[in-house]
């Protein structure tokens, strides 16, 4: 259940300015005295403003200082997830235990605690248990405490004990310094001018202010000329500025190991009693048995008058540890519910841990695959839609390190669905499993899981994937457990750097019905739009259906038709399919005057009158009217023949 710090999110690459430099300054003191000052810590800051990357700094700084430090961080989510599975399993007291000798407890997301009694409880217990020791706990959240809606009074009155410290909007100067970082380390060069031209839009959120760098490049990368500022300005839109925090901090000394002091005692009582090797078994027995696991291999050799080799005993014990450790990490991963199980705490027993872990892998279902039918080569281009198209491109060729995620906007029928799914199968190729799928069929696959009991399984379906691509993700509003999932998801794909694609008909602006953090997480990427296609689109999609449809291509038929106009690609296509089922209808092959007839109700002048005659007379009133019956030309004039005289 642990989650990996992010090796970017350090303070070294967390630009300072006005609105958080007292948040940093709490957060640095923290981090090089923990346990001592500012305890709880408690951060909050609206969606973007960088709580995360400051929580996870604190982790990565402390360690930098102290490597034996024990850190942990977790969203509120994954707590809640991992405390229910461990009640199911009958091992809530284990689990609250693994806290207890955590060094430093990271928290992110605590507003999630609202109407949640027991896991107040919870909390406030853990709270209580690591002040007591001198252990520290960061806590962020998108509002500050006194906010938090059916908050338990007392968990308020914790946090104000340490210290309550908001995260403000960066002005300016900061804004600024962070577009010229970020633009830094992804090796993108601008004309003077530009990222000022950017800053002074005034974008109040940080992952905003990195979809439009993403912005940019991805202009730049597809224009002839570098960008200057006033297309700059044309390209970003402006936002509302916020406010700043307030605080200061001074750091001091850190506390003792109380747990260590108390083994300690421990471990001389048992040496004054027993002889050596008792002694570093009774040890071992205590450490064990404290972090949960049976020591029923370690208790049978103090059962025994002697031991051969009581050391290579413990490290066969401990050998079965790590096992179980790893075992346990895979089943957290790939189904939370079966994590709990008490077969993982057991060394004497590695092989039913094994065999659980086995089926889980059998019971975890491959995702939904991108539908092979689309295809980047089969994307309809012009300059309207160039950008999208690189900026799939560059995804598809080095997923994770461009546009993370990448949004695509647009109207119904222009595409969106084509390009995502096009760049689902060019990552197939070059990566692990990927789920493709629409946020309806998302949604409904989580209603089934809920009503089956399996949403462990299925939440580690998408989990282990190495790309996440979601087609009309507009259709998650109003749906909050779905919501609440892709917001747990897409945390745990940025943070360990795969692709994530999303389409939508909606801007991300306008996406009414969408939490915040899931809105600015979308932002942060880059968002291209694909509009209504143009000529030259319009020219490709009637070219290659007419091709398709009937192995060739009437030029001066796919010129008329492309030459209509049409809101969508699906539009163009449907135009085409009519006059070929027309031709079809009349058998006879799709024209030009055919589609005119059909589309605008101009009927082709007769032709009688300009008939070349064949120089055969028909014997009778009744002879040959049908031009089909006859052969009206052929290379040898004696030759010609009348086909058919009935």
């Amino acid at each position: 259940m642990t989650v990996t710090l992010n090796p970017c999110y350090r303070f070294e690459t967390f630009v300072v300015g006005a609105g958080n430099r007292l948040a940093v300054t709490a957060a640095k003191a923290v981090a090089e005295s923990p346990g001592t000052v500012y305890n709880p810590l408690f951060i909050y800051a609206r969606p973007g403003l960088g709580k995360t990357h400051l929580l996870m700094a604190i982790g990565h700084a402390a360690r930098g200082i102290n490597a034996r430090l024990s850190v942990e961080y977790l969203t509120l989510d994954e707590f809640v997830e991992a405390f229910h599975a461990a009640i199911a399993a009958g091992h809530g007291e284990a689990y609250r235990k693994r806290f207890w000798d955590v060094d430093l407890l990271l928290v992110d997301d605590v507003q999630f605690l609202t109407h949640r009694r027991e896991m107040q409880a919870e909390l406030l217990r853990l709270t209580d248990t690591l002040q007591v020791a001198n252990r520290q706990i960061v806590l962020t959240s998108d509002r500050p405490p006194a906010e938090i809606e059916a908050l338990d009074e007392r968990l308020v009155r914790r946090f104000a004990g340490g210290l309550v410290i908001d995260v403000g909007a960066p002005d300016y100067e900061t804004r600024v310094a962070i577009l010229r970082r970020k633009a830094e380390e992804r090796r993108a060069q601008f004309a003077d001018g530009v990222l000022e031209a950017v800053a002074e839009a005034e974008i109040d959120n940080v992952r905003e202010l990195l979809g439009a760098l993403s912005r940019l490049i991805a202009f730049q990368s597809v224009g002839d000329a570098p960008l200057d500022p006033a297309q700059a300005r044309s390209l970003i839109p402006g936002a509302a500025a916020a406010s700043s925090g307030s605080s200061t901090a001074t750091p001091v000394p850190a506390s003792r190991d109380e747990f260590s002091e108390f083994l300690s005692e421990v471990t001389a009582t048992v040496a004054q009693q027993v002889d050596d090797w008792r002694r570093k078994v009774g040890a071992a027995i205590l450490r064990w048995d404290g972090e949960g696991y049976r020591t029923a291999q370690l208790e049978v050799l103090l059962e025994q008058e002697m031991v051969a080799d009581p050391e290579q005993a413990i490290r066969e014990y401990e050998a079965a540890v790590e096992r179980l450790q790893g075992l346990h990490a895979e089943a957290a991963t790939l189904a939370p519910d079966l994590a709990g199980s008490p077969l993982f705490r057991d060394p004497g027993d590695v092989a039913a841990a094994e065999a659980l872990l086995s089926r889980a892998r059998e019971g975890v279902h491959p995702p939904p695959a991108p539908s092979p039918l689309w295809r980047l080569t089969d994307f309809a281009v012009s300059e309207a839609n160039r950008m999208a198209l690189e900026a799939a491109r560059a995804v598809a060729a080095e997923p994770g390190s461009h546009y993370n995620p990448l949004v695509i906007v647009g109207p119904a029928g222009v595409g969106k669905t084509h390009l995502l799914h096009a760049i689902g199968n060019q990552l197939s190729h070059s990566c692990g499993p990927i789920a493709c799928l629409s946020a309806p069929e998302f949604t409904g696959e989580l209603i089934e899981a809920i009503d089956r009991d399996a949403v462990g399984a299925w939440r580690a379906r998408y989990r282990q994937v190495e790309a996440f691509l979601l087609d009309d993700v507009h259709l998650v509003a109003d749906k909050d457990r779905t919501q609440e999932e892709l917001f747990v998801l897409f945390n745990i794909l940025l943070e360990s750097g795969r692709q994530m694609v999303f389409s939508s008909r909606l801007p991300t602006g306008e996406l009414s019905g969408v939490a915040d953090r899931l809105r600015t997480r979308f932002e942060g990427g880059l968002v291209v739009e694909l509009s209504a296609p143009d000529l030259e689109v319009r020219e490709q999609v009637v070219e290659r259906a007419l091709a398709a449809k009937t192995g060739a291509t009437d030029d001066e038929l796919a010129s008329y038709l492309a030459s209509r106009p049409a809101q969508s690609v699906r539009g163009v296509q449907h135009l085409v399919t009519r006059v070929i089922e027309a031709a079809e209808a009349r058998h006879a092959p799709p024209s030009l005057a055919l589609a005119r007839e059909l589309l605008d109700g101009v009927t082709a002048p007769s032709s009688r009158a300009a008939t070349r005659s064949s120089g055969i007379v028909s014997p009778t009133a009744t002879g040959v009217k049908n031009r089909e019956k006859v052969i009206w030309e052929w290379p040898n004039v004696g030759d010609r023949v009348i086909e058919d005289w009935r």
